[in-house]
């Protein structure tokens, strides 16, 4: 039996065992008959061109684990971001840790997926929003939704501000040969309110894991929302992260994606604008080596006008690994006066590495201003030169030039600790001490 056909199996059992409405047995239902029809993503369609999932799909995968593992803090620690005081809504082997969690209820809600699909006082809430943004017809969006329990809820009410910075994190322990968890998030950001929130899927042994992942986030009115994805796991791990955006009149949304691990990762990530004065912000960088594969997909959808929008992806790639950006800004006939951005610029490190870029522009009103840009090129000779000639050595040089050639996605970071840890795993990755903080 092929993971296809254990997901389609498995998927009576599942509803049989959890708590779930007549509403959401249609949309379930509904999903996994379109995931049943479609089946997994394949090199045939236009946006998996780049990425193959089929070497990843002979793995036996578990859907469900038999078993509980227990994690003790201490051996996590390093995970977090433990230098400030943060609400952590944190997951083992796709269940839910109250013991490494601090969730909360007081003016704000940090909790569960599962409490909030389950419990009647959420019911209006998962009604408006619930599976609202997310694509219907993703294969693997339809997939997660059909599996749809867990994850993390978190409710930024109307004109409140989040105290400390949110931590959401999965861990895979290897508690099954071959393990795939669907974690669901759902983040809403009400009118006038603020929120930062760091995400991070981490594998504790080699264990191989399949994640798929879907967050559904709504900005409202004047909302703030700072995303931060951590996509540093080990080498057994694959990561396909889908991310929906629903941003109203003047809010400003960011999401800044780190990818520096993991076997093979997707990122699908799609802004939708409804309303004026909109800014998006997408930024990432990806720093891989060995066989790894890293996949930029982004969608940037102008429906109103006098919005903006701003993308800037920076990949450093060695060794035979293949990085891929796809990036699309489409703009409506009723979208005057955007100001859309896009840029990506690659560095190849390695004869045998590869990058496959696909920027794009589709545009249908005429009052705009639009760019887009894309490089792939090696380091700098001259500079290497210039800096070797005043006594840096030739290895520091080049990781000199090649934090410099990230600075910008790093000095955007708003959360001064997530700064300097970033810093420092680039540093890792660079295999140097930069010798200077944050």
């Amino acid at each position: 039996m092929d993971l296809k056909e254990k997901l389609v199996s498995s998927f009576m059992a599942f509803e049989e065992k959890i708590d779930t409405s007549s509403e959401l047995h249609d949309l379930r239902t509904n999903a996994i008959k379109n995931f049943e029809n479609k089946g997994f993503p394949s090199k045939k369609e236009e946006a998996w061109k780049y990425t193959s999932l089929n070497a990843i799909l002979k793995n036996d995968f578990s859907v469900f684990p038999k078993k509980d593992n227990a994690v003790e803090f201490a051996e996590v620690k390093k995970y977090f971001l433990h230098e400030v005081d943060t609400y952590k809504v944190v997951f083992i082997d796709g269940k839910f840790s109250s013991f490494l969690s601090a969730t909360t209820h007081e003016g704000i809600d940090v909790c569960l997926m599962s409490s909030a699909l389950t419990k009647p006082k959420y019911k209006l809430v998962i009604d408006e929003y619930f599976n609202k943004i997310a694509s219907k017809d993703e294969t693997l969006t339809s997939l997660n939704t059909a599996f749809a329990q867990e994850g993390a809820y978190i409710n930024i009410p109307k004109n409140k501000i989040a105290d400390k910075p949110i931590e959401i994190i999965y861990f895979s322990t290897g508690v099954e040969d071959a393990l795939m968890v669907q974690p669901r998030n759902l983040v809403i950001v009400g009118e006038n309110a603020h929120v930062q929130i760091i995400e991070r899927h981490q594998s504790l042994n080699s264990n191989p894991v399949l994640t798929n992942s879907v967050t559904e986030i709504f900005a409202q009115k004047r909302a703030i929302v700072d995303y931060y994805k951590i996509q540093n796991d080990n080498l057994t791990a694959n990561l396909i992260d889908n991310t929906y955006i629903s941003q109203k009149q003047e809010s400003r949304a960011s999401v800044h994606t780190f990818s520096f691990g993991g076997n093979l990762t997707r990122n699908n990530l799609n802004f939708y604008h409804f309303g004026e004065h909109i800014d998006s912000t997408l930024k990432g960088i990806t720093i891989i080596g060995e066989k790894q594969h890293v996949d930029h997909y982004t969608l940037v959808q102008h429906s109103t006008p006098n919005c903006e929008s701003h993308q800037n992806y920076k990949t450093i790639i060695g060794d035979s690994a293949t990085g891929v950006f796809n990036g699309k800004i489409y703009v409506e006939k009723e979208a005057q006066k955007t100001n859309a951005f896009q840029q990506n610029n690659n560095i190849l490190v390695s004869e045998k590495a590869t990058i496959n870029a696909k920027p794009q522009l589709e545009i249908f009103a005429d009052d705009v201003k639009c760019s887009h840009g894309c490089t792939i090129g090696q380091l700098d000779e001259s500079a290497m030169f210039y800096m070797q000639q005043r006594g840096i050595p030739k290895k520091e040089a080049r990781a000199l030039l090649m934090f410099a050639f990230c600075n910008e996605a790093i000095e955007s970071i708003k959360i001064p600790e997530l700064k300097h840890r970033i810093t420092k795993i680039i540093a890792s990755k660079l295999e140097v001490k930069l010798g200077f903080d944050l």
